[in-house]
């Protein structure tokens, strides 16, 4: 078997290629153990021009248009291989490509760096303002409550709900390419009335942190909460290019309640999905992402929160009080670090656990989690989907307080001001559990 060409290719250029792709590569010879050896030269050529692989090619440092250029020039008059997507803030781009192409550009490509699989990316779903001490916090006079600041929800879409009325400033959809909000899913809704819900469906009962800021919608995950590595990063990338098309109506903040399964690179920034958000981060956005839902176990932070830059939310459980000294614990299924790479994560802790927000009426979530219902308007779900936009929203306030606040100035804010218990582990706790009083400085 060691003689089929494809395994060649992965054993000749398994440094460029990450293993999620070799293994997919390799697994193509699977059905071969059910054919006669007679056809398996047949079916291997076969399987070389008409297999379709997902892939995103990263280019090496500033190689990016002559790299795009040289892949395109190998695709020329390659039936079914294209770039779809080119990501030029982090020198990559997305393409489908059959494995005698993807032979063919790694060998006579000078500027590619990696390939990477297009891996699938799932959203993480598995009394809360209280207990984030984010109520009526004032400062100089005035109440915090994000008013002139945007969050961004990269999620499953926004359903226009009643507690987001006037505040969905912008949407775009990169799953079916649609122009009005909209959430066939119901996560990425809940997520936004986590962080900017207003309660004017419950008399301001079912409220976020930042009543009063703007909402983006970015829809990046299909019906089932489902996207890939692709989509999510030009939903990053379309936050980015967003503020630089407009200066004086930026993204503040962009809130991240989905992950993959962190994979084994030379060191975390080798991650695709690091490099995006790292990007985003640099170029002045407050990056809030979840820890992931695979705990009690160690080492099951998800990508992209393994980042050593962005915020990594876990979830706490409140018990459904707002006294946050008594009965409060970190949620069974939050992720534990330390991350892959060795650095302790999460940052800190929100309340994650029966957390009520927005209901997205018809949606998967709504239909099959009926029980969940709180009256018409709002869901009970729990998760550290949840915990994230709760913190996103607790950083709008940082922000509206400080508009000239870094991404680094609000994530010290958040860690250093968190209420911590006393010898527990950083790699359980974080910092501790979020404090949005102690974290604005008066």
């Amino acid at each position: 078997m060691f003689e089929y060409s494809m395994i060649q290719m992965v054993r000749t250029h398994a440094h460029k290629l990450d293993k999620p792709l070799r293994d997919k590569v390799l697994n193509l010879y699977k059905p071969f153990k059910w054919t006669p050896c007679v056809f398996h030269k047949l079916s291997e050529k076969y399987l070389k021009k008409t297999k379709k692989l997902s892939i995103i090619i990263e280019f090496e440092k500033d190689c990016h248009l002559e790299g795009c250029q040289e892949v395109d020039l190998v695709f020329t008059k390659k039936r079914g291989c294209k770039i779809r997507n080119e990501f030029s803030s982090v020198s990559c781009c997305s393409a489908d490509i059959t494995p005698t192409v993807l032979a063919d550009v790694l060998s006579s490509c000078n500027h590619i760096k990696k390939i990477y699989l297009n891996s699938e990316v799932k959203a993480l779903l598995d009394t809360a303002v209280p207990s984030a001490n984010a109520k009526n916090i004032v400062r100089n006079g005035t109440k915090l409550t994000g008013k002139g600041v945007t969050v961004a929800i990269i999620d499953t879409g926004i359903y226009p709900h009643k507690d987001l009325s006037g505040r969905i400033t912008n949407f775009v959809d990169f799953i079916n390419q649609k122009t009005d909000p909209y959430d066939d899913n119901g996560h990425g809704t809940h997520c936004a009335g986590d962080a900017v819900g207003n309660g004017a469906a419950s008399s301001g009962l079912y409220m976020g942190p930042a009543p009063e800021a703007n909402v983006v919608g970015v829809k990046v995950l299909d019906k089932q909460g489902s996207g890939s590595l692709e989509t999510v990063m030009q939903g990053v990338e379309w936050c980015i290019n967003y503020n630089e098309a407009n200066p004086d109506e930026k993204i503040d903040i962009i809130s991240m309640s989905l992950g993959s399964t962190a994979q084994q690179y030379e060191n975390e920034d080798a991650d695709p999905m690091v490099q995006i958000v790292e990007q985003a981060w640099q170029k002045g956005i407050v990056v809030c992402v979840a820890a992931g839902n695979e705990g009690p176990d160690a080492r099951t932070i998800s990508s992209p929160g393994i980042s050593n830059h962005v915020i990594t939310v876990g979830a706490l459980d409140d018990n459904n009080t707002s006294d946050t000294k008594s009965d409060d614990d970190v949620a069974s299924f939050s992720s534990r670090g330390p991350t892959i790479y060795g650095l302790i994560k999460p940052d800190l802790l929100a309340p994650g656990v029966n957390i009520v927000s927005l209901r997205s009426p018809n949606s998967y979530i709504d239909k099959i989690q009926k029980e969940s219902r709180v009256g018409t308007d709002y869901v009970t779900l729990s998760g550290t989907s949840m915990a994230t936009p709760i913190c996103a929203g607790v950083a709008a306030l940082i922000l509206q307080h400080n508009p000239n606040a870094t991404p680094q100035t609000v994530k010290e804010l958040l860690i250093i001001h968190a209420d911590s218990w006393k010898d527990r582990d950083p790699n359980i706790y974080g910092a501790g559990y979020i404090n949005g009083e102690k974290s604005i400085p008066k």
